[in-house]
């Protein structure tokens, strides 16, 4: 076996470049009162010797804190509450690595109280921010300002890609909705019939993402399956109740239910008051303690989730290489698709 070749370090650089120590501190932490062309001939020895910072080191050196905001909808939602759970435990353990989290809430479906709340910011006070929000012009003027002020920006869960945000975290919501195609038009094989959507709002990108990918392999595949047009919730269960009721009344041959985001609570109540939980398949998204207990129950036959505690963790080591400036790994920050049924349920 062959011995692992050392690092190069600081000693080295300082070596290779004929400098002292104190210079290469100084150049590697852009401290002034350098000359340009020792600040060349450094960075020339990093080249030629691959020299890799150690930031995390360099950092503890420093007495570098991180300040990040999380920035989460308020409200009455279970996903986001084990959410919000995964974020205050992931800052206990984040003090380790020098770094401050604040959750800050937003009323997600009003786009200019969403905007407001992100220029309100104190930019002065924070290096990093990750938003969990519909993505309306409003919020990517919002966020464009956020990186003019030199901020690094993730977007949660829900993907602004129209933005100048830096980074996404969160599954590929395209592979969610057709994951749960499959999954719907599998367990109603042969069978003809609606099939029902509801969501909470579709200005969510995560939400549109969904039906786009669920529309597409239920038409390709399961066409003798009729998907009916989105029902949205906007937050008032007594809204979801009501909407869900209608369309039963107003289908007989409801087949399959997909919820595509929160509102599983009322969407449940209104199958429980019509008696009509038995013989139609239901597909939800993110594991919670009403999914998991609907699951128990039978009253959901599948959840589609991912790792919320990979969610949070994922959002600060992107935030804070954004920060140092070195290279996010993508395969680590992947969030993956999990399919939940109750047989592997734990």
């Amino acid at each position: 076996m062959k011995a692992a070749i050392p690092k190069p370090t600081v000693h080295d650089l300082a070596r290779e470049a004929g400098v002292s120590l104190a210079t290469v501190d100084r150049v590697l932490n852009e401290r002034p009162g350098v000359r340009e062309k020792t600040v060349a001939r450094v960075k020339a020895a990093v080249e030629r010797i691959g020299y890799v910072r150690d930031t995390h080191a360099a950092n503890l050196a420093r007495r570098r804190q991180y300040r990040f905001a999380i920035v989460l909808p308020e409200g009455p939602n279970q996903f986001v509450d084990t959410l919000r759970s995964a974020v205050q435990e992931a800052s206990g353990a984040q003090f380790a690595e020098r770094a401050l989290v604040e959750m800050i809430p937003i009323p997600s479906h009003d786009p200019h109280a969403v905007a407001r709340t992100l220029n309100g910011l104190n930019t002065a006070r924070l290096d990093g921010v990750a938003i969990m929000a519909p993505e309306t012009p409003q919020v990517r003027d919002a966020v464009d300002r956020l990186k003019d002020e030199g901020l690094a920006v993730v977007a949660l869960v829900s993907d602004l890609p129209s933005s100048a945000r830096d980074f996404f975290v969160g599954i590929n919501s395209f592979a969610a909705g057709r994951t749960a195609a499959v999954l719907m038009g599998r367990f109603l094989r042969g069978l003809t019939g609606h099939i029902l959507v509801v969501t909470n709002t579709m200005q969510a990108r995560d939400s549109i993402e969904r039906r786009f990918g669920f529309d597409a392999v239920m038409a390709d595949e399961f066409p003798a399956l009729e998907v009916l047009p989105s029902i949205e919730s906007h937050d008032d269960p007594e809204r979801m109740r009501r909407c869900v009721r209608e369309a039963l009344a107003s289908y007989g041959d409801i087949r399959g239910i997909y919820s595509m985001g929160s509102g599983n609570t009322p969407l449940l109540e209104a199958l429980r008051g019509a008696g009509d939980l038995e013989g139609r398949v239901v597909i939800a998204h993110e594991m919670t303690p009403v999914t998991r207990q609907a699951l128990l129950d039978g009253e959901v036959d599948a959840v589609i989730t991912q790792n919320v505690g990979h969610l949070v963790r994922s959002a600060l080591r992107v935030l804070r290489a954004r920060c140092d400036g070195v290279e996010i790994f993508e395969p680590q920050e992947r969030i993956r698709i999990d399919i939940v049924i109750r047989e592997n349920l734990t």
